[in-house]
């Protein structure tokens, strides 16, 4: 079992490129102590975020906590190094991660951005996720899951019948519903969903600002329109778009958890607050009017 929502760890590594701005390691532990004493009882990373700083800042909170919480479930991926995705590679990466974690074993791990390497080659014997499913198998991870983007491309690996639990980023959100037929297939064969990215890297949370981006790429004007229509509409029923964008994942009961990434303590309240916000069917119905067309979508065929 885990909270609706979970923590998001990448933001704690300092990704300043990504997010604009630097997390000291003081400040990132401050969160993460404050994470594990807090309702959400769940937190993702991966072994690649800052390479490495997210999970080793995340196992410092840990260690200066006297230890994770037995009803807290940390979530981490493996990485590729250096265009290195084989088998050794996941082992190596698996590795890394209970050192900076101080966790073993492992309870979730996924195989982190897998449609930008040859799914053959990934999934052939002694690959990649064969690595994933033995080291299941051995005890040293307790779940395993699939985390990507392109839904086509993620399709293929949840056919695969090995995985436990899906996460999706930017693909089902305010304005972009990609990953419909996705979570479909994932729920119809008892595969978890895990939501991430639901403000498609900002601009869902920041409406007014000067970002024209949407899932790391340059928006499309319908969708920019789109943004525009709904954070009116949010300002007449005295919400935000933010909420509302949290709002719209955790109200889907085909989604375990959702991710939401921050890293200054400040936001972990305003967080829980707007996550117990309750809007009325009306305002969703009104909402659902402004969804850009399926054209628009980030993957779209």
């Amino acid at each position: 079992m885990v909270t609706a929502v979970c923590a998001g760890g990448a933001p704690l590594g300092s990704m300043p490129e990504n997010f604009g701005y630097e997390v000291s390691e003081d400040d990132a532990v401050e969160l993460v102590q404050a994470i594990l004493t807090s309702p959400i009882r769940f937190l993702d990373t991966s072994n690649g975020y800052s390479e490495g700083r997210s999970e080793q800042r995340i196992g410092l909170g840990i260690a200066r906590s006297g230890g994770l919480p037995a009803d807290f479930l940390v979530a981490t991926k493996v990485d590729p190094r250096a265009g290195d995705y084989s088998g050794d590679r996941v082992r190596q990466s698996v590795r890394e991660s209970k050192e900076r974690l101080g966790l073993a074993p492992l309870p979730l791990v996924y195989l982190h951005d897998p449609e930008f390497h040859d799914f053959v080659r990934m999934t052939e014997p002694g690959g990649a996720v064969d690595a994933l499913v033995r080291l299941r198998e051995a005890g040293e991870i307790g779940h395993i899951g699939v985390a990507g983007g392109d839904v086509h491309e993620m399709a293929r690996y949840l056919e695969l019948g090995v995985f436990e639990v899906l996460l999706v980023h930017n693909r089902w959100t305010l304005v972009d519903r990609s990953a419909a037929a996705l979570i479909e297939q994932a729920n119809e064969t008892g595969i978890a969903v895990v939501n991430a990215a639901i403000y498609g890297g900002g601009i869902l949370a920041r409406p007014r600002g000067t970002s024209t981006s949407y899932g790391y790429r340059p928006a499309r004007e319908a969708t920019l329109n789109a943004i525009g229509c709904m954070a009116d509409l949010c300002e007449q029923w005295n919400t935000d778009l933010a909420t509302a964008a949290m709002l719209a994942s955790l109200r889907d009961r085909r989604i375990s958890s959702t991710v939401i990434g921050f890293s200054k303590p400040g936001r972990l309240q305003s967080i829980l607050t707007a996550s117990a916000t309750e809007l009325p069917e009306t305002f969703w119905s009104e909402l659902e009017q402004f969804v850009p067309a399926r054209e628009n979508w980030l993957d779209f065929q």
